[in-house]
């Protein structure tokens, strides 16, 4: 075992405080590489346009199964029990918690299983989806408003405080028994395993507590794109565009 593993392994019951002592959010930067959805044009029609002051959108905030640049991997079920509990959730823009960067506060959030490949990915099987279904008004925030209007927002990352998480080591020396036994139980749910055999290591995260959603430009888990975006209208005016497109 290399020297970040075992640092890992001698330190893993604080690292696991120090993360749920803090709030996870979308990285700088993302070290990952993958093809990503390409959304449909808005339609440019300014009459149409005007029709849409108010719309509802439908993004995906989180995924399950995912080794992402925390060197983390949700696991189906963590949120659950934060769910079950109703009360006001924001979609913010970058997860700046500032009135400006308020894009709604709206927001009905749901867990629906979807296959990687629905969601523009090219692994096998499928995920649990955290999906946030927002009302969204122009006035709020006028600039995010339009970068959803033209199909500019890609990628989503949710604010979250961890609850309960495992450290997983695939490794058979003695010393790492019980990261081992944490690695078998949990690889098969990684879908980029790949990943996770050559950094030999990751965080199993099986609860965690939603604080917010956010419209980034990357995140730590990349497979977050915006599913649709509707005007809402008495007219009752189609889709500006429905589903994800092509990838390319």
């Amino acid at each position: 075992m290399n020297d970040r593993i075992k640092y890992l392994k001698d330190n893993k019951h604080r690292i696991a405080d120090e993360k749920r002592a803090s709030m996870k959010c979308a990285d700088g930067v993302s070290f990952f590489r993958t093809s990503m959805p390409n959304k449909q044009s808005a339609d440019k029609d300014d009459n149409y346009r005007g029709l849409a002051d108010v719309m509802m959108l439908e993004a995906v905030i989180n995924t399950t199964g995912l080794l992402d640049s925390h060197e983390d991997v949700h696991i189906p079920g963590l949120w659950d029990r934060s769910i079950a509990d109703p009360r006001l959730v924001y979609l913010l823009q970058e997860h700046e918690r500032e009135f400006d960067h308020v894009i709604s506060d709206q927001v009905r959030v749901s867990v629906q299983e979807k296959t990687w490949k629905e969601l523009g990915a090219e692994y096998e099987g499928s995920t649990q989806a955290l999906i946030f279904t927002a009302d969204v008004h122009r006035d709020r925030n006028p600039y995010m408003f339009d970068q959803y209007l033209n199909g500019y927002v890609r990628n989503h990352s949710v604010g979250m405080r961890y609850v309960s998480l495992e450290l997983c080591i695939n490794s058979d020396e003695k010393y790492y028994i019980d990261e081992k036994e944490a690695w078998d139980k949990y690889i098969g749910y990684v879908a980029n395993r790949e990943d996770a055999e050559t950094s030999g290591y990751f965080w199993a995260v099986t609860e965690a507590k939603l604080i917010e959603g956010s419209a980034v430009l990357f995140g730590s888990n990349w497979i977050t794109p915006t599913i649709s975006v509707e005007p809402k209208s008495d007219t009752g005016s189609k889709s500006l565009f429905s589903r994800i497109g092509k990838i390319f």
